[in-house]
This record gives C-alpha cells, structure tokens and sequence, in this order.
C-alpha cells in the first residue's frame, strides 16, 4: 500500500491523525483555491473545513480509477465554496443583462498576470461577482454551468462578468496595466 492508500484507509476508519495528514497535505492547494473568492480568512477556514468535512464523510466513495485524490478534493472543496457565495444573501445582484456581451466577455483580463496579481485584482470585487469572474476566466467554466452553480440567470452571470471586467479594467488601468483588446 502506498501513503497516500494508508491515509485514505486511515480516514475511512476515522483516524483522527490520517485526517489530519490528508488536511494538511491539501491545505496550501485549497486553501488558494478559496482565496479566490474570498477576502476573509474566516470564509476561507469555514469553505475548506466544511468542504473537508464532506471530504472526510465521503471519503469511501474516491475511486481512484476516475480521478486523483486532489481533484476529487479539490472539487468538493470549490462547491462548498460556491454554495458558500450562493447562500450569500448580502452580495446578491439581481441585474441582468440581456444583450450579447461574448466578444467583451471573452477576453481574459487575467492572461498576462501572476498568481498575487489576480487574487489582488479579484479581492477588488463583490464575493458574487469574484466567484463569476473566477469560474469564467480562472476555472474555464461556461456562462450555463456557473448560472446552473450559483442558481442565477445567465444574464446577470453575464452582468456580473461585465461588471467585473469593467472594475479590472479600471484597476489595471490605475496599476499601469492594461487588458489586451477584443479586436
């Protein structure tokens, strides 16, 4: 058995240090993810904790044949984070937009930054508009499926976008940075 089946084992079993290994092991990784989306470290600890909590209640389900062990975590972790910015009620918008908005919205205003640049320039927006510009331009999600994962419409996913895109733009600007233009 290698470590890492150890310390699944180990977890199924509810061994409190297997536990403890898996967490810290993933820690860094997820802990990333969620500054993304969140400011507050308190929102940062509760999405991994909770999301690891299911990991933990879960733990007998991880197939190893479909997914590595990170991308099994990694994906609950970032629902419990969406689930976290959906019941948000504070931050809700209910704008939506109607009119096409595809060549303002595809191009990624993220393209030619680094890693301490996008968290900058994400902890500049709402928690729902981050979590929209996070899942379109970071994760590759389609405008359907983060409207189908925040439980909004796809126009106001897509005010959202423009919304954030526009704040960005005007960081960017007041950084001596520019977004690259739609053509």
């Amino acid at each position: 058995m290698t470590e890492q089946e150890i310390t699944i084992k180990g977890c199924i079993e509810n061994n409190r240090k297997s536990q403890e290994k898996l967490y810290l092991q993933f820690y860094p990784v997820l802990s990333s993810l969620c500054k993304r989306f969140f400011d507050d470290k308190q929102e940062i600890v509760s999405a991994i904790n909770n999301g690891m909590l299911k990991v933990f209640k879960n733990i007998r389900e991880y197939d190893s044949s479909k997914s590595e062990l990170i991308t099994w975590i990694y994906t609950i972790v970032r629902n419990e984070t969406l689930t976290i910015v959906r019941n948000n009620k504070n931050q809700v918008v209910t704008t939506e937009l109607t009119d096409d908005l595809a060549v303002e919205i595809i191009s990624n205003p993220f393209s030619q930054t680094t890693e301490e640049e996008v968290l900058y320039y994400l902890g500049k927006l709402s928690n729902t508009t981050r979590a929209v510009c996070n899942l379109f331009y970071i994760d590759g999600y389609a405008i359907k499926e983060i409207a189908t994962s925040l439980e909004m419409k796809e126009g106001t996913v897509k005010w959202h976008l423009s919304e954030g895109r526009k704040k960005i733009q005007s960081n960017f600007s007041n950084n001596g940075k520019r977004i690259a233009s739609t053509g």
